[in-house]
């Protein structure tokens, strides 16, 4: 495949009637993707695009949307997930889309966010706290929506290929845009054999140092999407993904003596993390003043985890080894009304219908199927009193049925049903704008958001270690926020917010309800017990020093609290994180120099902590031609030893290399 994709590109360097021409990264977003439009305003804090996760070099969801703030990325050590928190929610708060399509895991409500490549993305869109009731249920914390990118000329390729420490990297983008009709279709790879791990790490009886045990990855994707635009207004799409990954989960390595791992480690392998996805995604003009957009989609996702004996991966002869295969899908779809009341007046309605699928069975037993039935319906509405002041409203309702729940009694051998259980929860919104001037702009944000019981929440017994509760109620929080954003300022962009976030009903895992006889252990159940408080600010500024000069930075604060148990502490997010830049540009070069600072978090609810760590980074773009550039860097300069997750050390200083290829024709 390597081998491939290079040829590729060579073939591709040799081409000598080139037409180029570079052309916005707006043009290229797939608007269809889009939720919400955002006109033609850029927040900085909440939006990374396709020219920032090119220099940055950001080749994966995760570590891209760590470039912005009020997000963290955190680490499932155990499970080698690449997660993030928004403004403290999880990922089973803030749903993932992909062009407006839900993508999480029906099981649990998440998403390995380390599976989805950069290569064919426009940008990323984040909404923080209040995100509209138009994306459905279960954003209580928010919503993240990678947009995919879509040809603007006859002839679009996009190609790059490169090596990096422990691995390498290809992709090639296709397009072509005939009158009425677009086709996008992409390739990618991206494979790791090992991280290396920084020279200041000491060597543990589970891991030596230098490369680090069983950390490989291997993705790879290929997709398209066949669009119809006959004018303006209308547009149709037809879009499919597919995409297979491996990896390795490497082993705890830290000095916790109250972790599980500590004394008994996972040796565990994801030979499979595919997922396979069609949508279909359409935005019609009924009259002039109001307008149809839908999306249907099926997604599918293949999962097989492995637990082996020992080190060596080789033999499942232990009780703890098994081969754990999750055969899940979800199918629906969304219909969204716009009417435009007034020349200051838009209503707008939206419908969702999602149903989820899991099964699941370890090798040797019976498949057990869980499904549930998602419904909402929201409207919202905006209306401009004058130049200055805007306010938007709105509501849904969101319901969530329990089609069926299969338990299985590994002693007996039998499959029985969980009881029935549905749930409902309503979301409401209101949001106030105030504009100072065009570009000056004040906004004020409360709104009360939910979020449904998962099937794992409700049904999961966590290894033997707890009992289901499928009577759990919908988590449901008050967010508060106060935001500014500013481009008036020459060559200045600044963008600022306060948050307060009151969360209730929390789903959490209470210790010691039920006495297992036959283990003699007491047995843990998840319930709706908790209380907590989010809050803290954030602060982003990007300055143009001179025309081949531009600084930026950003800042976080947030501080957690349990309101029920101060003594419980919320883990993986630390109370502040700060990243900054610094861009030059001369003549065919072009150079980055970035940082990040984290402070210590926690680790486990008992007060293990990762410590905090500096991280400084540098790269430098080349260009060679109108249509080939190349790029290389370092990043952790000072090969710092650092953890997201304690006792899981990440990757010390390491290198890429990589060739860019940009070609259109008109």
């Amino acid at each position: 495949m390597q081998k491939t994709f290079t040829t590729i590109l060579l073939l591709m360097a040799v081409i000598t009637q080139v037409h180029a021409q570079s052309a916005q990264d707006s043009n290229r977003i797939f608007s269809l993707g889009e939720v919400v439009a955002r006109g033609n305003r850029f927040d900085s804090a909440s939006t990374v695009t396709m020219e920032q996760i090119r220099q940055f070099h950001r080749l994966n969801a995760a570590t891209a949307l760590n470039l912005l703030p009020g997000i963290t990325q955190s680490n499932v050590g155990p499970r080698n997930e690449s997660m993030i928190y928004l403004r403290g929610f999880d990922l089973r708060q803030t749903p993932v889309f992909i062009d407006g399509v839900p993508v999480y895991v029906p099981y649990d409500g998440y998403v390995d966010l380390a599976r989805f490549t950069t290569f064919n993305l426009s940008k990323i869109t984040v909404e923080k706290g209040g995100a509209s009731v138009l994306y459905g249920p279960n954003t209580m914390g928010g919503v993240i929506n990678l947009i995919s990118s879509k040809p603007i000329h006859k002839l679009d390729i996009n190609a790059t290929a490169g090596w990096l420490t422990g691995g390498h990297e290809e992709a090639i983008n296709i397009g072509s845009r005939m009158k009425k009709f677009y086709l996008q279709a992409d390739l990618s790879r991206y494979q790791r054999d090992y991280y290396n791990l920084s020279n200041q790490f000491t060597s543990t009886k589970t891991e030596d140092g230098h490369q680090r045990e069983n950390s490989y990855n291997n993705d790879w994707r290929y997709g398209f999407k066949l669009g119809y635009t006959p004018n303006d207004k209308n547009e149709l799409a037809v879009g499919y993904v597919h995409q297979e990954g491996s990896k390795g989960s490497p082993v705890y390595t830290g000095t916790d003596t109250l972790n599980s791992q500590y004394k008994s480690p996972r040796y565990w392998q994801w030979p499979k993390w595919n997922k396979e996805s069609i949508y279909v995604l359409s935005n019609s003009s009924l009259t002039a003043k109001s307008s149809l957009k839908t999306r249907l989609f099926y997604d599918r996702f293949v999962n097989l985890l492995k637990s082996f004996d020992d080190a060596s991966y080789t033999t499942q002869k232990k009780p703890y080894a098994f081969s754990s295969y999750y055969n899940d899908y979800t199918f629906g779809g969304n219909i969204e009304y716009g009417q435009t009341l007034s020349a200051a007046n838009l209503l707008k309605a939206s419908v969702h219908f999602k149903q989820d699928v899991h099964r699941e069975h370890n090798e040797g037993e019976p498949e057990r199927r869980s499904a549930d039935n998602n419904f909402s319906a929201g409207i919202t509405d905006q209306h401009t009193f004058n130049e200055h002041w805007t306010l938007q409203g709105g509501a849904a309702f969101n319901y969530r049925q329990s089609l069926e729940a299969q338990n299985y009694n590994s002693q007996t051998k039998t499959i029985t049903d969980f009881p029935s259980n549905n749930s409902h929860a309503v979301n409401a919104q209101v949001k106030l704008m105030y504009v100072f001037i065009s570009g000056r702009l004040l906004t004020f944000s409360a709104d009360r958001m939910t979020r449904f019981a998962t099937i794992k929440d409700r049904y999961s017994y966590k290894l033997g270690t707890a009992i289901p509760n499928p009577g759990l109620q919908p988590e449901n929080t008050l967010n508060f926020a106060l935001q500014y954003n500013d481009t008036r300022i020459k060559n200045v962009t600044l963008d600022g917010s306060v948050f307060y976030n009151r969360i209730h009903n929390v789903i959490q895992n209470v210790s010691n309800v039920v006495y297992d006889t036959a283990k003699h252990q007491w047995l843990s159940q998840s319930q709706n017990k908790g209380r907590a408080a989010y809050y803290g600010a954030e602060a982003a500024i990007t300055w143009r020093v001179a025309v081949n000069f531009t600084a930026g930075a950003n800042y976080t604060f947030i501080r957690r609290k349990n309101l029920d148990n101060p003594n419980l502490h919320f883990t993986d997010v630390p109370e502040h994180k700060t990243v900054g830049w610094l861009q030059y540009n001369i003549s065919r070069f072009d150079f980055l120099l970035n940082g990040e600072y984290d402070a210590a978090r926690y680790s486990t609810s008992y007060g293990t902590q990762a410590p905090g760590f500096f991280l400084l980074n540098a790269g430098a773009l080349i260009k060679i031609t109108s249509w080939l550039k190349v790029q290389g860097g370092v990043n952790n300069i000072f090969d710092k030893n650092y953890m997201l997750t304690e006792g899981y050390p990440e990757q010390g200083r390491n290198y890429f290399a990589k060739a860019l290829f940009n070609y259109s024709y008109f």
